[in-house]
């Protein structure tokens, strides 16, 4: 599924946008099915407001972004939820996990919602980052890397065309890093998908076919 981006500027932030030597807002762009795509986004750039607008979690904005044939301003509700559970998977910045669920609960949310992964495979991904033991304890009860490892496990229960990403590694050491990283490579081979990660800083954590400036 193509990505197609087409001079989007967020409109609270329009007045600003000539400032930036940005090679995303204002631009017109196209990303094909199995790219791996890096935007470096320096703090105040809109990293977190262009995965919302990706995600179809907001729409001020001015211009347009496709996926595919869904146009996301004209998208209703239900085209979204079936977008999302079908094709698009998402890690957030801040996680957003159920703080009274277990991290077992988190993840079968989302498994039972996609009912494609099987109970084997989810907690041979948590075994691998390392968080099998954590799997009855509240979620309010972890460390933020462990919430982290969570999510991004959570990202995997899914079928996905493209995997986006907002500091997805932020509070894991370099060992759970690469353990992420690893897993996250596994299962976007295995779906075929495409994936976009933003942050602050360049890093090579995958094979990019693009780099851009934010």
């Amino acid at each position: 599924m193509r990505l197609s981006i087409d001079h989007i500027v967020p409109i609270p932030m329009k007045d600003k946008i000539n400032e930036y030597n940005s090679r995303v807002w204002n631009q017109q762009l196209q990303f094909n099915s199995g790219e791996k795509l890096f935007i470096q986004a320096p703090s105040g750039t809109g990293k977190t407001t262009l995965v919302h607008f990706l995600y179809g979690l907001r729409k001020d904005y001015e211009g347009s972004i496709r996926w595919g044939s869904f146009k996301m301003q004209d998208i209703d509700n239900e085209q979204l939820s079936q977008l999302r559970a079908a094709s698009i998977s998402v890690i957030f910045q801040d996680m957003r996990l159920f703080p009274e669920l277990t991290t077992w609960e988190n993840l079968e949310v989302k498994r039972r919602l996609t009912n494609t992964v099987s109970e084997y495979d989810a907690e041979k991904w948590m075994d691998k980052l390392g968080i099998k033991h954590k799997m009855d304890s509240p979620a309010s009860k972890l460390s933020y890397g462990e919430q982290q490892r969570v999510a991004i496990v959570r990202a995997m229960l899914q079928p996905f065309e493209w995997l986006v990403m907002d500091e997805p590694f932020s509070h894991l050491d370099h060992a759970n890093r690469q353990r992420a990283i690893a897993l996250i490579n596994e299962v976007a081979e295995m779906n075929k998908a495409g994936i976009l990660l933003a942050d602050l800083d360049d890093n090579d954590y995958f094979t990019y076919t693009r780099k851009l400036l934010l």
